[in-house]
């Protein structure tokens, strides 16, 4: 019977996990998919979370890591997780600059092209999913999270549920386009800013303007 079936395929999971936990590895290096997940959804094991493992280092070592980070990777490579190295005593400096110009030379001075501050919200981004979309107005531009693979009008949602309930169309400027020409009307000009539909799925760096009606 299905029933049977599935009550079979749940406990083969639930055994995959125990035999894992027992052997003392976590949770997330189990190769099951998002189905056979199920099985373990109730029991919040802490181990399956995603995690990124940070690496702090000297100078030195900023670059190609050293052996400890070698390790590191060489121990978590079946968890699918993230290793970013970093160097606290260079990001305590980093935090001090005010100016965007010192700072990039700053970096520039070690072979960076951004801070591991910079990479760790990257990386945390990319691990839960989620992407960022502007919205820019007279008052203000601001950033909203999501996930990614939302639709316009759920995107819309995270400002106000109005939004969302009413929405229309949303005008949407690339963020290389935006770049480019600078300004909005320099975009309209230029036609780099296209109308959307309710089917649009949000990209990450998108400038956009929601039309709604309530």
């Amino acid at each position: 019977k299905a029933g049977d079936a599935k009550a079979r395929k749940e406990l083969e999971t639930l055994l995959l996990f125990k035999e894992a936990l027992t052997a003392g590895r976590n949770a997330r290096s189990v190769d099951v998919d998002k189905e056979e997940l199920l099985a373990v959804s109730d029991l919040h094991l802490l181990t399956i979370k995603p995690v990124i493992y940070v690496a702090n280092v000297d100078e030195s070592s900023l670059q190609s890591g050293n052996k400890y980070v070698d390790q590191l990777k060489e121990e978590v490579k079946d968890e699918n997780a993230e290793v970013i190295i970093l160097c606290a005593a260079i990001e305590a400096q980093i935090a001090e600059f005010e100016d965007p110009e010192e700072k990039e030379m700053f970096l520039g001075e070690y072979g960076l092209e951004e801070s591991g501050l910079n990479k760790l919200i990257y990386g945390a981004y990319s691990l839960l999913n989620l992407i960022t979309y502007f919205t820019a107005g007279v008052q203000e531009v601001r950033a909203w999270t999501i996930k990614k693979g939302w639709k316009a009008p759920a995107a819309a949602g995270v400002i106000h549920s109005d939004f969302e309930r009413g929405f229309i169309k949303a005008e949407v400027i690339k963020l290389a386009e935006y770049q480019k020409f600078k300004t909005e009307a320099a975009c309209r000009e230029n036609g780099k800013i296209a109308i959307e539909g309710k089917e649009y799925v949000v990209q990450d760096g998108d400038i956009m303007h929601f039309r709604f009606n309530v």
